[in-house]
């Protein structure tokens, strides 16, 4: 936490410019963290398992304590309540949580259609959607969690290993789906152990290390 000139303390401001602005994010596990992800812009993450990716995921997302300063297009995440942000800015867990006995109970009505057709995209039939979640592969969970999130339509989104217990071909939908919305100005900041993956979606590089992140390309 800075200081002013008075001696009382005062928040880090995030980056002005647009676009989601992180500024001295921190907790008791990780950081400080600066960055800034451009609209429309694509950022992948890469590091050990216990580098502290999913952390600062979460902590971008407010699902961890965290002090510093996050923006989205110049409005400080503290004038959003927690859910608000969050449907700004979802985060998507590599192992996703389900609370309702059946898959269509996880949408909104007016969220269902668009939701069947994302589905659909990625390969999950209506049976499986309009079925109990506990009928779900694992791969059928993680595209569902990620339909969730893209129902959304939110200007940024957090991807926790998206793609990692998918087929080469639900990858490659999953990634097509990605860059369209990174195309539409969304901003995705994703986790990933794939080493080729940035370079298909034409990302950013960042490496975290010892709970420290490092762009690198």
């Amino acid at each position: 936490m800075a200081i002013s000139d008075k001696g009382r303390p005062t928040q880090p401001e995030a980056e002005h410019g647009g676009g989601l602005s992180i500024a001295a994010l921190r907790s008791t596990l990780a950081g400080p963290f600066d960055a800034r992800f451009a609209t429309g812009s694509t950022s992948v993450i890469t590091g050990a398992s216990g580098s502290g990716k999913s952390l600062f995921l979460r902590m971008i997302a407010d699902l961890d304590p965290n002090d510093g300063a996050v923006a989205l297009n110049d409005r400080s995440r503290s004038a959003f309540t927690g859910p608000e942000w969050r449907r700004h800015a979802p985060y998507v867990a590599a192992e996703s949580g389900w609370w309702a006995d059946n898959v269509e109970e996880h949408f909104a009505d007016d969220q269902r259609d668009a939701a069947r057709t994302l589905a659909t995209r990625l390969g999950v039939g209506m049976e499986q959607f309009s079925g109990p979640v506990a009928r779900l592969s694992t791969g059928e969970r993680q595209r569902l969690a990620l339909v969730r999130a893209f129902v959304l339509a939110s200007p940024v989104l957090l991807l926790d290993e998206p793609t990692g217990p998918l087929d080469p071909e639900s990858v490659g939908e999953v990634e097509a789906l990605v860059a369209e919305r990174a195309a539409a100005g969304t901003i995705v900041v994703m986790v990933s152990h794939d080493p080729s993956q940035a370079g298909r979606l034409n990302a950013s590089r960042y490496r975290m290390a010892n709970r420290q992140l490092e762009r690198i390309a």
